[in-house]
């Protein structure tokens, strides 16, 4: 008996060492974008205001829509807007590019306005396609009244949602270089990032904090290991940074670096040299490793003709070699024949060329 019991308290202490830290949040999530699933969350799918983090679908819709060097001439009804700022002044010409930044290190408020007023002067319509964009994603428990992230009766999300949303975002090269920047210069304006994470965690890439006494503190982040991506949300967090650090820890800890390829022959193929048919073996280059959860097995796929024509050289490509995880493409890599195949052509029997002389004269004379 004494047994037993030791071995179920050594099974509820292995258990417990996998739970997730307890977090400050009212919701969490760590979601894992390339196989687009949750890997732990608290209230994930409970609709809550998410306060600046808002501004991550702003600034989606305005990398769509505008070109980066686009000028915009600041008016005056766009400055002085509520909460945080990047200090607008009506008058000065900026670009767009300037906008996004202002809006994603400063949280500026006041870019938030004028990005979405660019489109048609009325900052609704650019809001109405910032809900669009939310279907289009297929965010069913996210709306938005305004692009800054001030509260609203029906400006909600859930943190499913934005790391959803995040995900999106994140496959933008623009969109990454803006988060992940610490800070900027724009004209006499120094822009300094408010993403803390972006010094305390390994990884991290930033994206974008929020705040409001409704909403309480708000963070979303991203971070790259080992060749993966997480996301993590969490939505009235009082402390945020180490519910995210917390969080990521133990989302990377569930991966390992696996070598999936090993340089060398890989497969052979079918080559048709003239008359004559022979089997060439086929090699990559270079390993492939990558980095894997338990349970996660790549499918390696190799991509090319069944036949090939010859002639063909040792070390010309031959196709890919493609490995995937669900939907997610991981790499592909070029394939190449390891030895050439001329055309080669049989030398006919004298039967064979009386018996083609005689077919041809028939056609000639028209049987």
């Amino acid at each position: 008996m004494k047994k037993l019991a030791a071995l179920a308290a050594a099974i509820l202490m292995l258990a417990a060492a996998f739970q997730p830290k307890a977090l400050s949040a009212s919701s969490a999530v760590l979601y894992d974008p390339l196989t687009k699933t949750v890997i732990t969350g608290v209230q994930e799918d409970a609709r809550r205001g998410m306060a600046s983090t808002t501004k991550i679908m702003t600034a989606l819709v305005a990398l769509e829509l505008y070109e980066l060097d686009q000028a915009v001439e600041i008016k005056p009804e766009w400055c002085g807007a509520e909460g945080s700022s990047m200090y607008l002044r009506a008058g000065e010409t900026l670009t767009v590019s300037d906008l996004l930044y202002g809006l994603m290190l400063s949280s500026g408020n006041d870019a938030a306005v004028a990005l979405s007023c660019i489109y048609s002067g009325d900052s609704s319509d650019f809001v109405g396609l910032m809900n669009a964009k939310a279907l289009e994603l297929g965010l069913a428990d996210t709306h938005f009244d305004n692009p800054s992230g001030l509260d609203g009766e029906t400006h909600y999300s859930t943190a499913h949602d934005m790391a959803v949303l995040t995900a999106a975002a994140m496959e933008n090269e623009t969109f990454r270089a803006i988060v992940s920047t610490k800070s900027i210069q724009i004209g006499e304006r120094i822009l300094t990032n408010h993403n803390k994470l972006l010094s305390m965690m390994d990884g991290a890439e930033g994206v974008k904090t929020g705040f409001t006494k409704k909403c309480g503190r708000c963070l979303v982040s991203s971070a790259s290991r080992m060749g993966r991506r997480l996301i993590a949300v969490t939505l009235n967090a009082p402390d945020d940074w180490n519910d995210h650090i917390a969080l990521m820890n133990e989302g990377f800890g569930r991966f390992e670096v696996q070598k999936v390829l090993s340089a060398g022959e890989i497969g052979s193929v079918t080559v048709a040299a003239g008359e004559r048919c022979r089997t060439v073996g086929l090699y990559i280059e270079e390993d492939f490793s990558c980095a894997l959860a338990a349970g996660e097995q790549p499918e390696v796929t190799l991509c090319g003709p069944r036949v090939v024509y010859g002639p063909i050289d040792g070390g010309e490509q031959y196709g890919v070699v493609r490995v995937t995880l669900g939907d997610a493409v991981l790499n592909e890599l070029p394939v190449y024949f390891t030895e050439g195949a001329a055309v080669t052509l049989r030398e006919k029997s004298s039967w064979e060329q009386m018996t083609g002389w005689l077919k041809n004269l028939w056609e000639l004379l028209g049987f």
